[in-house]
């Protein structure tokens, strides 16, 4: 039975798991899901009651969040691309660049964009404010970091890039241009677009980039 990808397009964490997809050419079927559906919605509860983008369904087995998919995919589906790499240490400090940046970077994106969403009077003023300032912090580390090299876990491409790719550009095109500020980050942001795996990703979610509050 082939992998089916519940997705969409817009969502970063989605955008992750699909650049894993690609690098490695992996076959799968992709289930874009309207949460906005009432119907979509519900048949999605059913899945993963959770009802988070995005969800990798391999036959009987359902496999949530980004990074457990990659995970899944390295283990089950391997391909060429080794996202997740065999050496111990190697992959320690990937999945240390992976978690760093869906949790010092990804999450505070998330919180400044979707504070713009929310109903007049109900906005968080003091935890975006919170939130602009942990992630000033944290890209200021990983400033330094892909300073001295390619990527973020060194010079192959890995699981740790899967996650940056989506948070840096939904940061450099709604939150605050990298550029003059962080331009280590701004020059990896440039790798990652040119990536061909990310680049299809974005491709992907052009016709919904005007949903994204500016």
């Amino acid at each position: 039975m082939p992998l089916t990808l519940y997705f969409h397009p817009l969502s970063s964490f989605c955008q992750k798991a699909l650049i894993a997809l690609y690098e490695n050419d992996t076959p799968f079927t992709s289930h874009m899901v309207n949460l906005g559906d009432e119907a979509e919605s519900a048949a999605f509860r059913k899945i993963w009651p959770v009802r988070k983008f995005p969800v990798l369904a391999d036959g009987d087995t359902i496999v949530p969040e980004s990074t457990s998919i990659i995970e899944y995919l390295a283990r089950h589906y391997p391909g060429p691309a080794k996202l997740v790499p065999e050496d111990a240490e190697a992959a320690l400090d990937v999945r240390a660049w992976d978690r760093f940046f869906d949790l010092n970077i990804h999450i505070p994106m998330q919180k400044i964009i979707t504070d713009r969403i929310r109903p007049a009077g109900q906005n968080d003023a003091f935890g975006v404010e919170q939130a602009k300032a942990a992630l000033q912090t944290a890209l200021a580390i990983v400033d330094k970091q892909v300073a001295k090299r390619t990527w973020a876990g060194g010079e192959a491409f890995s699981m740790a890039d899967c996650a940056a790719a989506p948070t840096l550009f939904y940061i450099d095109l709604v939150v605050a241009p990298l550029a003059g500020s962080h331009d280590n980050v701004a020059a990896y942001l440039g790798r990652l677009k040119r990536r061909p795996s990310f680049a299809r990703a974005l491709e992907e979610a052009k016709p919904f980039l005007n949903y994204v509050p500016r």
